[in-house]
């Protein structure tokens, strides 16, 4: 969510104050796009990853606050359930060796990290969904203790009138229910951020959407949810389950869910802020003394609280942020498909390939969105989160198509040009696409094969003991940052 938020009731007049305010700030915003007050001369990338937290035998720890003062940078931050924390990269340039800029960083923060937390009991794994969740985790008192938490839970089941029910059918069948949004804390993601100007945001917004489904089939890295395996990324079905503020009458009347792929391709970063605005009740209808208007006319940059916080409780796979630094705005598109993981390198090329590929469609003459329908991606998306790297998809020209396949014949020489066009060195690009390769090649992703690895010992240990050896052995190889397809 990122915006602190204090424990309180909201009263009618407080939403209906906060709708007012809402609606203003997506004037000032409007007005701000035409009168181009936005930097855009030297666009950064970012990167977010979220992290589960484990024992010495690989089940949950639930010691996010213990976790965080041990480590004692501000760039480690807190999330969801107490089993979670987040790490959050600097800004870097792509032409400025970004890529590897990011990749030392990271890899340096989680070595401190794990050292510092290891003391407190706590070890860090990078994974879509933490394997050894027991259904007896999903209480409402695995929260972290930060205020806004139980308030955003409050809230969604308020909206919802009735406990969340999760209900998940793969190579196994799942079904349960929940008091609270603590499900949702077993979803843990990367987060890429590419900054662009307003006029080029919605071609770099339907460009990500277009090959969401191609990197979560090939970054799939979530089998497992409370024993059961599922979906190969079952953290798309499950984030989309357990922050439903929708009862089953208002799914059947077509009211949209707060997890939301989209509905159309977009002409502007507006269309998405406007629908925010259209289609979503708050869920923490807080009201700041700002006057956006106020602030605007004297020539300063208004903060937008309302309209931001709004957007934080609005969960597209790639959402659309408006930001301040030094004094000026930006936007960015945040890419949320992904899982966390297996290996700092693997994150890596995801990123790469994200990036390069991201920008090669963005600037194409023919847009690919021309060419396919939303629901055509939409439905390669949610196949690939069910079939990972054997899915199966549509592209344009070509028809159905492996997504490995399509991503080495097609997908992996645009990367390279993009890339190029960043201004990222050849090494870099050789390195890292060539991880994108060889995974296409072996068919071999993080859920891949932890699958594998728990099929191999299905006859020899308990279901809960196989979970947590073959988490051992991941965590183990994961400190190698080795590449996931070389791991057997």
């Amino acid at each position: 969510m990122g915006e602190e938020v204090e424990a309180q009731e909201f009263s009618r007049a407080d939403r209906t104050r906060h709708r007012e305010k809402v609606r203003r700030n997506l004037d000032v915003f409007a007005r701000m796009l035409r009168e181009a007050r936005f930097d855009t001369d030297d666009p950064m990338t970012g990167l977010e990853v979220e992290l589960n937290l484990v024992d010495d035998v690989g089940d949950p720890a639930f010691k996010n606050a213990e976790a965080l003062a041990a480590i004692a940078d501000p760039s480690f931050q807190t999330e969801l359930g107490q089993f979670n924390i987040e790490i959050n990269v600097a800004p870097a340039r792509l032409r400025e060796q970004g890529l590897t800029t990011f990749e030392a960083s990271l890899r340096r923060s989680l070595n401190t990290a794990e050292a510092e937390s290891a003391d407190v009991g706590a070890h860090m794994v990078m994974i879509g969904i933490l394997p050894t969740l027991a259904p007896g985790h999903m209480d409402l008192s695995s929260l972290s203790a930060n205020p806004r938490y139980k308030l955003l839970s409050e809230q969604i089941l308020a909206a919802r009138g009735e406990d969340i029910t999760i209900a998940i059918d793969g190579p196994e069948r799942l079904r349960t229910t929940s008091d609270s949004i603590v499900p949702e804390a077993a979803c843990t993601s990367t987060q890429f951020h590419v900054q662009t100007s307003p006029d080029d945001f919605a071609d770099y917004w339907n460009a990500s959407q277009a090959i969401a489904s191609v990197q979560v089939a090939l970054g799939a890295n979530a089998p497992y949810l409370l024993g059961k395996e599922l979906w190969r990324e079952t953290r798309i079905p499950l984030f989309e389950q357990a922050t439903d503020t929708r009862s089953e009458e208002l799914k059947a009347q077509g009211v949209r869910p707060r997890v939301w792929f989209g509905e159309r391709w977009i002409t502007s970063v507006f269309d998405l802020f406007e629908e925010n605005v259209r289609f979503f009740p708050a869920l923490l209808p807080v009201t700041d003394d700002e006057d956006p208007l106020e602030v605007l006319e004297r020539g300063d940059t208004p903060t937008l609280p309302e309209l931001r916080l709004h957007n934080g409780t609005i969960y597209r796979w790639n959402r659309p942020v408006y930001d301040i630094s030094r004094g000026i705005p930006h936007l960015r598109v945040e890419n949320r498909v992904l899982a966390a993981g297996p290996t700092v390198a693997d994150t890596i090329a995801n990123a790469a390939f994200y990036f390069g590929l991201v920008r090669a469609l963005a600037e194409s003459e023919r847009p690919l969105w021309s060419q396919m329908s939303f629901s055509a991606a939409e439905e390669n998306f949610h196949t690939a989160a069910r079939q990972g790297i054997d899915a199966q998809i549509y592209w344009p020209g070509v028809g159905q198509v492996r997504a490995t396949e399509l991503v080495l014949r097609r997908l992996l020489p645009m990367a390279r040009e993009g890339l190029e066009a960043w201004g990222a060195s050849g090494e870099e690009i050789d390195r890292l696409l060539g991880i994108i390769e060889q995974r296409c090649l072996t068919g071999v992703n993080g859920a891949e094969w932890f699958v594998r690895r728990m099929h191999a010992r299905r006859s020899d240990l308990e279901r809960w003991d196989a979970l947590r050896a073959t988490l051992r052995d991941y965590r183990e190889r994961m400190h190698s940052n080795e590449p996931v397809h070389t791991w057997d």
